[in-house]
């Protein structure tokens, strides 16, 4: 049966790469990207469609979950792939640290404002990474920039698994399934190669495990778990993950942030 599929982050890298393996299923793809011209580019490419967003602008985020919901009566998959890793400005314009904005905070907003249109049946992936380190608040919530380009990433995508677990737990089984996965660690993607000054690893390798999570039987009951990719099956992730009272207080603070941030659109 074709899904209707949301890629977010899907111009280059493994974002395109799921998005063409998509495609050639015979799926519906919806993609996106922050580049007007790219966008457009590489939708009429692919003969499909497309959306244009700055996701470390938060309404901008809420502008594209707008837009979706008008054009779209439902959803089957969202993948949440936009990533940010290397950069030489950290701050984004609504004060926050861009590493946060586009891992963490982008997508745990555009999941929510879409979840009405996702039944039981829905998948949410969230690219997670085996870099994960203890989240310092402060710096999730706009008050430190002194991390390096690692720490903070690696704190942003704890961040996000952590809210993963949270949320697919909210959402129950009336919801979609929500799994973070770790689609292989240094993959040929313009983050690793701009990160690292390496071309990393075969592309195909995450859009294989990003096609499986949304689609096999064998993700069915995995929801609020953590895939890792490199040891090919569900792992422990972080420890803090384990502690409700620190999954709790990333997502409150998350919360706290968005009713502070995110003014109506007009």
């Amino acid at each position: 049966m074709q899904k209707t599929i949301l890629i977010t982050g899907s111009t280059d890298g493994i974002g395109l790469e799921t998005a063409k393996l998509f495609l050639s299923q015979s799926h519906r793809v919806l993609l996106h990207g922050r580049n007007p011209a790219k966008v457009q580019k590489i939708a009429s490419d692919l003969s499909t469609e497309s959306y244009i967003a700055d996701l470390s602008s938060l309404n901008e985020v809420r502008d594209l979950a707008r837009r979706v919901t008008e054009t779209n009566n439902s959803l089957d998959i969202l993948v949440n792939n936009a990533g940010v890793f290397k950069t030489s400005n950290p701050r984004t314009l609504d004060g926050l640290d861009i590493r946060f904005a586009v891992n963490t905070i982008a997508p745990y907003l555009l999941t929510n404002l879409l979840l009405p249109l996702f039944n039981a049946e829905g998948r949410i992936i969230n690219l997670s990474s085996t870099a994960q380190s203890s989240v310092s608040l402060a710096a999730l919530k706009g008050e430190q920039f002194n991390l390096d380009d690692m720490e903070a990433y690696s704190q942003s995508k704890l961040a996000l698994t952590m809210w993963t677990k949270k949320l697919a737990h909210s959402v129950g089984t009336e919801g979609p399934t929500i799994i973070a996965v770790n689609p292989g660690s240094l993959l040929g993607s313009k983050m690793v190669q701009e990160g690292f000054g390496i071309d990393g690893g075969d592309l195909s390798i995450g859009a294989d495990i990003i096609s499986r999570a949304a689609l096999a039987e064998e993700f069915s009951h995995a929801t609020g778990k953590y895939y890792d990719n490199d040891s090919q099956g569900f792992s422990a992730p972080h420890p803090d993950i384990l502690s409700v009272e620190t999954c709790n207080e990333i997502v409150n603070t998350i919360e706290v942030l968005l009713s502070k941030l995110s003014s109506p659109l007009p």
